[in-house]
């Protein structure tokens, strides 16, 4: 019997090397990619770097480098709670409005109500976690699509910040110095690094850690990969759903927070691209629309390339509406390579 087991086995690991020798080199990268998402996007990162870099040398300049890293940060938080909800095969539409409304709260409190910076902070924060949640109920109590319910809340959430701001921007003068931290600027080996940038490099440690070595980060890539599957082997899919949208908002609240750090005040106008800028980050990061696979390291080489691409472009001296051709282009060729990667077969 001994015999016969060992002998059984002896077949099934050579086809299985066989089955590995047989592949071609263009499907073992397409094997590695769908392991590592996050390699396609390093790669074409530093494609940009060195190309820009040979285009325009004052590309690598220190300051030059400094301003794309703080012009990232915003929308790599946003696309940070993009990530979470795309990860569940979901959409949201409304984390520009979200953020912005966080900020406004934050900054009207403080400035026109007198309430204390810490405490304005908090109630701004936890009117971003509140707004995610509400989208999370939308979702699984009513069974609705995360677009549908999004691209509502998008209106919802736009109107109330303007409504309860007056539709009036607040310069970083009128802010306690909390809500202005975000934007305290200093030097590390001749970069200026902002405490917002800090600050969102701290946050996708955080949820990195969740997604890769935490049981919820488990479900969350189950409930994305196949929700009814997820919820046949025991996971609380709605429940799960529910609080990536909560954890969502309250990235998009500290977002906020960022966001007035970076653009000295608050006014309600801020980020109009916000929702695109992220789902575009996301996309072009490695995750994938259909959930399930992706990660957060993509994510911020995504957002990167989003701003390196812009940024590199414009010293160029390319014209806008070039710019904006080549962003749409780059999601387009990300989706493409996304689709193919998900065809892999063993």
């Amino acid at each position: 019997m001994t015999s016969t087991t060992t002998g059984g086995a002896r077949p099934s690991a050579a086809q299985a090397e066989l089955s590995r020798l047989s592949h071609s080199p263009l499907q073992r990268i397409q094997h590695q990619l769908h392991r590592s998402p996050w390699l396609s996007p390093l790669v074409l990162l530093v494609v940009t770097i060195v190309v820009f870099a040979v285009v325009n040398p004052r590309f690598m300049q220190p300051n030059a480098l400094s301003l794309l890293v703080q012009q990232t940060a915003v929308v790599a938080a946003l696309a940070l709670g993009q990530t979470l909800i795309i990860l569940t095969a979901g959409i949201d539409l409304s984390v520009g409005a979200i953020c912005v409304l966080s900020m406004m709260i934050m900054a009207s409190l403080s400035a026109k109500n007198g309430v204390p910076g810490p405490l304005a902070l908090l109630i701004g924060i936890g009117f971003g976690l509140l707004a995610g949640y509400l989208n999370g109920l939308l979702v699984t109590r009513l069974n609705l699509p995360p677009f549908i319910v999004t691209l509502g809340t998008l209106s919802i959430f736009t109107a109330i910040a303007l409504l309860y701001s007056g539709a009036e921007s607040i310069q970083d003068n009128r802010l306690p110095d909390i809500l202005n931290w975000t934007g305290k600027s200093f030097s590390v080996f001749g970069f200026r690094i902002t405490a917002g940038v800090l600050l969102v490099v701290a946050m996708y440690i955080v949820v990195g850690f969740a997604l890769s070595q935490t049981a919820w980060g488990r479900h969350v890539f189950a409930v994305g990969d196949d929700a009814e599957s997820a919820r046949l082997s025991g996971i609380a899919s709605k429940r799960v759903l529910v609080s990536v949208y909560t954890v969502a908002g309250f990235i998009f609240g500290i977002a906020g927070w960022v966001l007035i750090g970076r653009s000295g005040g608050a006014t309600p106008n801020a980020i109009p691209t916000g929702n695109l800028d992220s789902i575009t980050a996301v996309v072009i990061g490695g995750t994938s629309l259909f959930g399930g696979r992706g990660g957060v390291v993509g994510t911020a080489i995504g957002a990167l390339i989003v701003y390196a691409f812009t940024f590199g472009l414009s010293l160029a001296g390319v014209d806008q509406q070039y710019r904006v051709l080549a962003v749409g282009v780059l999601v387009i060729l990300a989706v493409s390579i996304d689709q193919w990667i998900r065809r892999v077969k063993s």
